[in-house]
C-alpha cells in the first residue's frame, strides 16, 4: 500500500494511534477505514475497543478531550506501545490537541513513508507494506 497524499481523520484513533500504520490495516486485502470510520472490514477487537467505546460513551471523539486523560487504560496502552514500539500515544494525542490533526498526519506521513518505494511502514513490525523492506 502506498502512502496516501492525505491520511483521513478517521485514522486517528481516540487513544492516539494512527491506524494508517497499523499492521492489521496494512496486511488486510480489504483494509478498514480507521478507528473512527465505519465498521466494515474492521477487526472485531477494534469494534469492541474499550478505549474507543469509553470516549464515545462520554461524548468525546478523542481521549485527550476528557478531564481524566491520561486514564488508567491509556497509561497501560502507553506503557505497552513505548516498550514494544518506541511510540507514545500520549504524545501523539498532545500534538493533535496543540497543533491539530492535519499537522499530526503530515508528520506521520513523513515518519512512516518508505524511502525506497513510498509505501506505508507498519508501526508494529517496521516492514513496508508495499516493498516489504524492513526499516
Amino acid at each position: 500500500m502506498k502512502m496516501p497524499s492525505e491520511i483521513p481523520e478517521s485514522f486517528f484513533a481516540p487513544c492516539g494511534m494512527n491506524c494508517m500504520v497499523c499492521y492489521v490495516h496494512l496486511k488486510e486485502k480489504k483494509p478498514c477505514s480507521g478507528c473512527l470510520g465505519d465498521d466494515q472490514f474492521k477487526p472485531d477487537r477494534c469494534k469492541a475497543c474499550s478505549i474507543k467505546n469509553c470516549a464515545k460513551e462520554k461524548g468525546f471523539t478523542y481521549c485527550y478531550e476528557c478531564s481524566d486523560f491520561p486514564c488508567k487504560r491509556i497509561n497501560n496502552l502507553e506503557k505497552s506501545y513505548k516498550k514494544r514500539y518506541n511510540t507514545s500515544l500520549i504524545e501523539n494525542s498532545k500534538m493533535v490537541k496543540e497543533r491539530g490533526i492535519m499537522a499530526f498526519q503530515v508528520e506521520e506521513q513523513k515518519k512512516w513513508k518508505c524511502s525506497k518505494c513510498s509505501g506505508v511502514i507498519s508501526l508494529h513490525d517496521k516492514i513496508c507494506s508495499n516493498c516489504h523492506n524492513t526499516i
